[in-house]
Parts: structure tokens; sequence; C-alpha cells
């Protein structure tokens, strides 16, 4: 019996490994997702700010 116990806590330790490994890729990927999706949020407010004449985030400066 000690083993067959043995073998079921294994098997869920491997699933919780997998289960974190599986969110950490997901993570990496939001992180990513994020990164560009700030990046285009940036180019966007500098090119309406230089078209616009207007200070939209206000730090000071045009575009």
């Amino acid at each position: 019996m000690g083993l067959f116990w043995d073998l079921i806590q294994q098997s869920e330790l491997e699933d919780q490994k997998g289960k974190a490994e599986s969110l950490e890729e997901r993570v990496a990927v939001l992180e990513t997702e994020l990164s560009t999706t700030k990046a285009l949020l940036l180019k966007t407010l500098h090119i309406l700010e230089k078209s616009s004449g207007l200070d939209i985030n206000d730090d000071g400066k045009i575009g």
C-alpha cells in the first residue's frame, strides 16, 4: 500500500509541476504582450500629440 501511495503522491507532484511551468509560460507570454502593447501605446500617443499640438499625457512636452 505504501508504494501505491507514493505513486499517487508522485503523480500529484508532477501535475502541480506541469501547472506551474504552464503558468510561468503564460506569464512570460503576457509580459511580452504587455511590453508590445505599451510600446504601441506610446507611439500612438506621440503621433497624437504631434498632430493635435496638445500635451495629452501632461509630461510637459509635445510628441
